[in-house]
């Protein structure tokens, strides 16, 4: 909502010296939030007249029109003499007044005017249109012209009001009353303690039943309807230049006298309005609901199929506008636009405009005309009112204020028919204890203070201990106690509210899971990873980029009834998708090494789907009822997921760089376990997304066996073309919750030996279809309590040396006893044990 200070002032007997910042830092104590305050015409230097055309001469030869002027300023020139002007708008005749900035003046932008030679003649200033002097559009594309009887040499800045200061407000959606001149004039009296006067207070003639006549059949959906008419109004009667820069400060573009009219008056009051052509509305004009299919044309011009729920005024014909939306287009007002009006005693226009009015000023319900605006996609400055509350008690003033201006400017005649339809409702009363305030805020007002300041704000206020507040027609919004607790907070002051921090209890910190979360992405980040957090939303086609088997349990998704986006309206069962999707919008932005992962919640649907109850809304659930609306939730465990591409050290004058590839996804993995206190199985496996022959089956063992929990392992190139991500990419995903369930996260101290180790090598050759997880279990076992590490050193394969189908591995084993030191034969022994279980096992045979 913009506000021009100028304007407040006619109701708010502000101090001279106050300026927009002045009032800006009074309003944002009081609650209101003031953006900016822009100063119009800061920049603006004068002489700038208003000047009479003398004489136009046509300049020939120039790719478009050009003329050459003359223009009578009387003195503002210093000698008296027409002014020689060189323009080449079309749209002034001789005798017409005009704005005309002289040789000295500066225009706003920083643009100085100096008399200059162009098109063969020297132009001694401008004759100016609105957009030169920052007034933005009068409609009239053009240069501005005046009204006749305004004074040549007269200043134009003061005539056009283009010094001001302009306060920005964003109105949030309960006060509605701040969309008005009136109500943010209310709040700037009451902050600087000042009496208002309420533009609404207005000697308005009781109904009668000589009105235009009115039927409404929804009153749930209008309360109220006043129906005022004007008849002879001038065709040729134009907005005065007060109307018009009002208009144009507030951010409205003036389009005729009885369209102004209306948005000037919705404006000040915040009670949008709507004029119909009184000869083009046939019959009774009536309130429904529209009919299933039914169509009008709108003012904008489209053509617009309404829902049985939209509120339409109708005649006799059907619908003639969308409630509180926009106006039909069958009863339009045909006033002559402001470009089109004769400005001198011309030739009189060939169209002819309105002469007869009927006004509409109505009270409609908040969320049908929400409804309505956002089902036709149709948001206009009256739906805006509407959807945030109207003061219902505005309509009859706001029509009367119509009424008048319309028969001051355009020479009308008021008729003496009121027609008002009012559905019966009494005043919304709130019981308010008198110390409420003072709970609320941890202040204490005082009950004198608290009453103040509701009254202040427009509430009738009664009772002592316990006080009975009836709340003003034009704050919906205050429905309960606490609402006017918050009223007299923000009036005595945010800032004066005492700072305390809250004290939370003693012994309660992060959960096990919540460590483990953290500790988890410390040493992914500490290994080079960065966290990349994604949406939990996807498309299924991605499953078959991933080439997902079709009975795979990933599959299974919760779809939403209303996703954010159509394009993904499932949630993930997966985090890889999300990650490789960030990976790909990387690379193609010029980052080629790159390691990313995330830690994050997937969903699976629950095996057999339950309706969850709706909760009470007023008590806290019971932890039964709470327990049964998780159990309609889908299952969320955490899962943890790495993708990797390009280098993953790079070259230097330390040595050479490698890529990543992947035995960086399953050191990862390892990572992850080892902060989960979990021992993880890694073997050969084949899964979805990953190469056949790269890919690492991650298992753990618990107490019903094993179980694997993820995979690791290069990406197959189907996969990587499909999405198109670079070649050799590599990815990570493990069940996040599955390892915190069999780890043991009891922090271990390290043990510390005195003795010396034994190390034991040992070559086994085994069939290449062995994995060495297999292998490094036998020897485990084998070498049993001496056995303090095993690491795989070598894999060698040759046909002809080993045998075909086969391959060697090679193990460093450290052996250490806790209370001596090992002599040879024990060590040796240990090996020899570890060796002949695995060749009992497994076949293998220590290489020679």
């Amino acid at each position: 909502m913009r506000v021009p200070l100028s304007w407040l002032r006619e109701y708010v007997d502000l101090p001279a010296t106050e300026t927009g910042r002045d009032v800006q830092a009074k309003l944002i104590s009081a609650g209101l939030e003031v953006e900016s305050v822009e100063h119009l015409g800061a920049d603006l230097k004068g002489p700038l007249v208003v000047g009479q055309v003398l004489t136009i001469e046509e300049l020939e030869g120039f790719k478009k029109p050009i003329r050459f002027c003359t223009v009578d300023v009387g003195q503002a020139n210093g000698t008296g003499e027409p002014q020689e002007i060189v323009c080449g708008a079309r749209n002034f005749a001789v005798g017409d007044k005009v704005v005309v900035v002289l040789p000295g003046a500066t225009l706003p932008g920083g643009f100085s005017i100096s008399a200059r030679k162009t098109y063969g003649k020297t132009s001694h200033g401008m004759i100016c249109s609105g957009d030169e002097l920052g007034m933005g559009d009068d409609g009239s594309h053009g240069i501005i012209v005046l009204a006749p009887e305004t004074e040549v040499a007269k200043d134009a800045i003061e005539l056009l009001q283009l010094v001001d200061e302009v306060l920005d407000i964003a109105v949030t959606a309960n006060r509605g009353d701040c969309l008005s001149i009136r109500g943010v004039a209310r709040e700037t009296a009451i902050a600087y303690g000042l009496p208002l006067r309420d533009p609404a207070l207005l000697d308005v003639p009781a109904p009668n039943a000589f009105g235009y006549p009115v039927r409404v059949s929804e009153p749930m959906g209008c309360d109220r309807f006043t129906a005022r008419t004007v008849t002879g109004l001038s065709p040729e009667a134009r907005s005065p230049i007060w109307l018009r820069r009002r208009l144009q400060k507030v951010g409205m573009r003036p389009i005729s006298l009885a369209v102004d009219v209306t948005n000037y008056v919705m404006m000040e009051l915040g009670q949008p309005l709507h004029a119909y052509d009184r000869g083009l509305v046939q019959g009774t004009i009536g309130v429904r609901r529209a009919e299933e299919g039914e169509k009008i044309v709108t003012l904008d011009g489209a053509t617009r199929t309404l829902h049985a729920e939209d509120l339409v005024i109708v005649d006799d014909r059907g619908p003639i506008g969308l409630a509180g939306v926009m106006g039909g287009a069958d009863t339009e007002i045909a006033d002559l636009p402001q470009s089109r009006i004769p400005s001198t005693g011309g030739t009189p226009m060939e169209a002819e405009g309105t002469t007869d009015i009927v006004i509409e000023a109505a009270h409609f319900d908040a969320v049908s005309i929400a409804r309505t605006a956002r089902r036709h996609k149709l948001s206009s400055e009256a739906s805006r009112r509407f959807e945030r509350g109207v003061d219902p008690q505005a309509a009859s003033a706001a029509a009367q204020r119509t009424v008048d201006l319309l028969v001051l400017l355009a020479g009308g005649t008021a008729e003496a028919g009121v027609t008002e339809v009012i559905a019966p409702s009494g005043p919304h009363t709130i019981t308010v204890p008198a110390d409420h305030p003072d709970k609320v805020a941890g202040v204490e007002y005082g009950r004198e203070i608290v009453v103040r300041r509701l009254q202040e704000v427009g509430c009738d206020v009664y009772g002592q201990d316990e006080l009975i507040v009836t709340v003003p027609s034009w704050r919906p919004d205050l429905g309960r106690p606490n609402d006017l607790a918050e009223e007299v907070i923000r009036l005595e002051g945010y800032e004066n509210l005492p700072s305390t921090l809250p004290r939370p209890p003693a012994g309660r910190g992060l959960t096990h899971r919540q460590r483990l979360h953290r500790r988890v992405g410390r040493a992914l980040a500490g290994s080079g990873y960065v966290e990349a957090p994604n949406y939990p939303f996807v498309n299924e086609q991605v499953f078959d980029q991933l080439g997902l088997a079709a009975d795979d349990p990933a599959r299974r998704v919760v779809k939403l009834v209303n996703p954010l986006n159509d394009e993904e309206p499932a949630l993930r069962t997966s985090l890889l998708p999300g990650l490789l999707a960030a990976l790909r919008r990387n690379d193609g932005r010029g980052s080629h090494d790159l390691a990313l992962f995330e830690t994050g919640l997937v969903f699976q649907p629950r095996e057999k789907q339950r309706v969850a109850v709706a909760p009470p809304v007023d008590r806290r659930p019971t932890d039964e009822e709470i327990a049964e609306l998780n159990a309609a939730l889908p299952e969320q465990p955490r899962h943890v997921a790495v993708v990797l591409a390009g280098a993953r050290e790079q070259a230097g004058w330390w040595g050479k760089g490698r890529p990543a590839d992947w035995a960086d996804a399953v050191e990862a993995a390892r990572s992850v376990a080892r902060e989960a206190g979990a021992e993880l199985i890694v073997r050969g496996g084949q899964y979805g997304p990953w190469h056949p022959g790269r890919c690492a089956e991650l298992v753990v063992t618990g107490e019903a066996g094993e179980r694997i929990v993820g995979h690791a392992g290069e990406l197959h190139p189907r996969v990587l073309k499909a999405l198109g991500l670079p070649a050799r990419t590599s990815a990570m995903e493990l069940d996040l919750d599955a390892l915190e369930r069999v780890g043991d996260a009891t922090l271990q101290a390290p043990g510390i030996s005195t003795f010396p180790v034994a190390t034991q090598d040992v070559a086994l050759v085994v069939s290449r279809d062995v994995p060495s997880a297999e292998v490094e279990a036998a020897l485990r076992e084998g070498a049993g309590e001496l056995l303090e590490a095993i690491r795989l050193f070598d894999v060698y394969e040759n046909d002809e040396q080993l045998g075909e189908g086969r391959k060697s591995l090679a193990y460093a084993l450290r052996f250490r006893a806790a209370d001596r030191t090992l002599t040879v034969d024990e060590a040796s022994a240990a090996r020899d044990a570890a060796v002949a279980l695995a060749g009992e096992r497994i076949g293998a045979l220590l290489r020679s």
